[in-house]
């Protein structure tokens, strides 16, 4: 199984970045999908889940109004659409694939993407 995260970058407070998450090796189809992050210095966050068929979804209150997760299951991947972004948000952000999509905590999550970097500039 291979989860590959990728569209981090450097952009400043106030603009957008879109991450994607491909995954591979498992029926992707029939996992929970979510976006943690690890700030540093800190401990890894839940970010944004979605249900098996994309027609759930939930995010952390830091983030809620201003990202957006969606999932592809023709494509076997997830995006993380994120504006308004504020230095606060710099973090490396993982996909996770898993049993869970509603807060759930990291154990419920089977396989692990490496990570992409997001930063924000003030």
């Amino acid at each position: 199984v291979q989860l590959q995260a990728s569209g981090g970058g450097l952009v400043q407070a106030g603009g957008s970045l879109r991450l994607s998450c491909t995954a591979s090796g498992l029926t992707f189809r029939t996992y929970a999908m979510a976006w943690f992050r690890q700030a540093p210095g800190k401990e890894r966050e839940f970010v944004a889940g979605i249900n098996w068929t994309g027609g759930g979804t939930n995010y952390a209150e830091a983030v809620k109004g201003r990202f957006t997760i969606s999932r592809d299951n023709f494509n076997n991947m997830i995006d993380l659409q994120m504006s308004s972004l504020k230095p606060e948000d710099t973090a490396v952000y993982y996909c996770a694939a898993g049993n869970s999509w509603y807060n759930p905590p990291e154990s419920d999550f089977d396989y692990w993407g490496q990570g992409t970097l997001v930063t924000v500039s003030s």
